[in-house]
């Protein structure tokens, strides 16, 4: 391919190119070593159960169940109103994700919720060095070089991909590859990655979107500006108004109302209706972008600085990344939506650093000037400074307390102590078996047709029989360690000691409990030793569980 052969050639030739390959094979190397320690030492992460949601689907696409998961389905609004979750759920009701199948080849060869977060730090990496061919095309090596390590300095770029693995993580990739395409003029390649840009979710045309809009409004390539805008905007209105309602109702009773019902009054509402509300209400528009105008600030402030903010001024910028920055800031959920750890985040990279490209291809002058290249280098220092003292994702948890006021830190060695529990506990687990586990422990049986999210433990089965879970595990340890700072922590560790202390009383046997973890066994008698250990445990337990939860 023209990219690769081009990339070898200046790669000889180049110094600057040389340091863009370390800056790219340090973003590798680390955030490979960060997401394995995170994953194979069992810390926990903002959602940890999406890990074992994205692990089930794949392992299912690998033995022909497409996009099946009991796991997705425990998240589906008739779930959520009282049905059974079923092993034969397709999550393309929650989220319309064909493009995955590309790495299906990758997993086969590493069935592992591990191989995934390689593959994700791979396509981020990857699509690192897509930019800087990008940037080379309209700049010399040296700022060419300037952009690329910026991106992988960027807060929006190593947070998400920290995080466990989601599908967002393909869109830099394919975008940066379509502009590299369009300015070379490879218009077949233009539109394969602009269909694979829209298989990625149902709602990454609005990425594709901005960059049609882009190119129509500043009349570079009108006629495909106008194109990709018309091609995006009725993908996603068809899919999510045709297309996804024929395997659930997810769409429009549960994610548009959680992301936008506070446009609409309804308790369900198409894309189509939640779209309208939206134009036919500039004034709660206005007020969603602006507020909270401290979070917006900041978070805006994350996405500028590892470009020397000349994004702010860039109008470029604006046309490419206004429409995704637009979806973002008047989510309903801001703590989510307005956080730059979190993979959202990543939709705004694309345009943004392009944007950035191509502001610099008309003040090529003021990188010469030795100041602001200082100022520049202060700005990435200060990313990667912000991105670390962060902890973004838990990933450096074992170096940075999670809390300093009050004080909450699990040790390296303390927490390869608990996750050799837990591995004892699994190993009691049939490869076969039913299971329901706690979250950060979920991912590591989600290769498996019959898995749920503890408590849950009824689901339908491939024969359509509503069963009962065969094995439960909860960690209540990592509960408890951190419950003292969070009390969300504190409410679970609460619910899960009474929820095990209830099995136990009925149809499930403790059978083993170490370290803070119980594994129990559906019509299975107790274990003597286990059982007086938990009862230890729960009289440890007593001044907290005996406390009311804050609310």
């Amino acid at each position: 391919m023209v990219f690769w052969r081009d990339l070898r050639l200046n790669l000889t030739k180049s110094a600057e190119l040389r340091w863009v390959m370390i800056a790219a094979a340090l973003f590798w190397i680390i955030c490979c070593g960060l997401v394995l320690q995170r994953y194979y030492n069992f810390y926990p992460t903002y959602v940890s159960f999406d890990q074992g949601i994205f692990n089930q689907v794949f392992w299912n696409n690998l033995h022909g169940r497409w996009f099946e998961s009991s796991l997705s389905s425990t998240e589906s609004s008739l779930v959520m109103q009282g049905e059974v979750p079923d092993v034969a759920y397709r999550r393309l009701g929650q989220h319309f994700t064909p493009a995955l199948l590309l790495w299906l080849p990758f997993y086969a060869i590493w069935p592992s919720p591990a191989g995934l977060s390689v593959l994700q730090v791979s396509l981020v990496t990857l699509s690192g060095l897509v930019f800087y061919a990008l940037a080379r095309h309209y700049h010399p090596p040296q700022l060419a070089a300037w952009l690329t390590i910026s991106f992988y300095a960027a807060t929006a770029v190593i947070s998400p991909t920290l995080a466990n693995f989601h599908d967002i993580c393909q869109i830099p990739l394919f975008i940066f590859g379509l502009l590299w395409a369009i300015e070379k003029r490879r218009w077949w390649l233009v539109g394969l990655l602009a269909i694979l840009t829209l298989l990625v979710r149902e709602d990454s045309g609005v990425v594709l979107f901005g960059i049609g809009f882009y190119f129509a409004v500043s009349r570079r390539h009108l006629f495909l500006g106008v194109g990709l805008c018309s091609l995006s905007l009725t993908y996603m209105l068809l899919l999510t108004n045709l297309v996804m309602p024929l395997f659930s109702t997810d769409i429009s009773e549960r994610f548009m109302i959680e992301q936008f019902g506070q446009f609409v009054d309804t308790e369900e509402a198409t894309t189509l209706q939640v779209l309208w509300a939206i134009l036919s209400n500039p004034g709660r528009l206005l007020i969603e972008i602006f507020t909270p105008l401290n979070q917006t600030v900041r978070y805006l402030s994350g996405q500028w600085m590892p470009l020397a903010f000349i994004t702010i001024i860039s109008p470029e910028a604006w046309l490419l990344a206004g429409f995704p920055t637009l979806k973002i800031l008047i989510q309903r959920e801001v703590i989510t939506s307005l956080s730059l750890h979190l993979r959202y985040a990543m939709t705004l990279v694309p345009g943004l650093f392009y944007g950035a490209v191509l502001w610099w291809s008309h003040h090529p002058n003021l990188f010469r000037r030795l100041r602001f290249r200082r100022f520049w280098a202060l700005c990435i220092v200060l990313s990667l400074f912000f991105t670390v003292t962060s902890n973004p994702n838990r990933a450096l948890s074992f170096l940075i307390p999670d809390s300093f006021q009050p004080w909450v830190y699990v040790s390296p060695a303390r927490q390869i102590q608990h996750s050799q529990a837990i591995r004892s506990l699994l190993r009691q687990i049939p490869a076969d078996a039913s299971v329901t586990a706690t979250d950060h422990i979920v991912a590591h049986l989600s290769d498996r047709r019959e898995v749920l999210r503890f408590p849950m433990l009824r689901l339908r089965n491939d024969a359509d029989q509503v069963i009962r879970i065969d094995y439960a595990i909860a960690d209540l340890w990592y509960l408890e360690q951190y419950q003292v700072a969070f009390p969300d922590y504190r409410k679970s560790l609460i619910q899960t000691a009474a929820r095990v202390s209830d099995l136990i009383t009925k149809q499930y046997g403790l059978i083993d409990f170490q370290d803070g973890v119980v594994l129990l066994r559906r019509r299975s008698a107790s274990d003597p030793t286990a059982l007086a250990a938990w009862t230890d445990y729960l009289k440890q337990l007593a001044p907290i569980l005996q406390s009311p939860p804050a609310s």
